[in-house]
């Protein structure tokens, strides 16, 4: 069982802050950030959701050390995709949600 009181995790978390508040503020605390170019700022804009997305496709295709598939993997694939084809993240989100409630009443993980 993991002990929900570990500390040594701390600095880490405080160090994810410190960059992701750089990330964020960058365009605040540097005058002029609106004149880099246009791929520098779509790189910038797009930090924060790819590590999100790396962070979630960790916890979601691998267990144990080993990559696996299950019904969150499933919802996150068919989400990702119907959100992208209606180019709505709403919609591939509660496709998401809807998806793995069905995997997860129907098949035993």
């Amino acid at each position: 069982m993991i002990d929900p009181f570990r500390t040594d995790l701390v600095p880490l978390a405080i160090l994810g802050g410190i960059g992701t508040y750089a990330a964020r503020a960058l365009p605040l605390l540097a005058p002029g950030v609106d004149r880099l170019p246009a791929p520098v700022l779509t790189y910038l804009r797009l930090i924060g959701p790819a590590a999100l997305g790396a962070i979630a496709a960790a916890n979601i295709f691998v267990a144990d050390g080993t990559f696996r598939v299950g019904p969150e993997a499933v919802a996150v694939i068919t989400g990702a995709a119907i959100g992208r084809w209606r180019n709505s993240l709403l919609v591939g989100m509660a496709v998401s949600v809807v998806v793995v409630l069905a995997l997860r009443a129907t098949i035993a993980t």
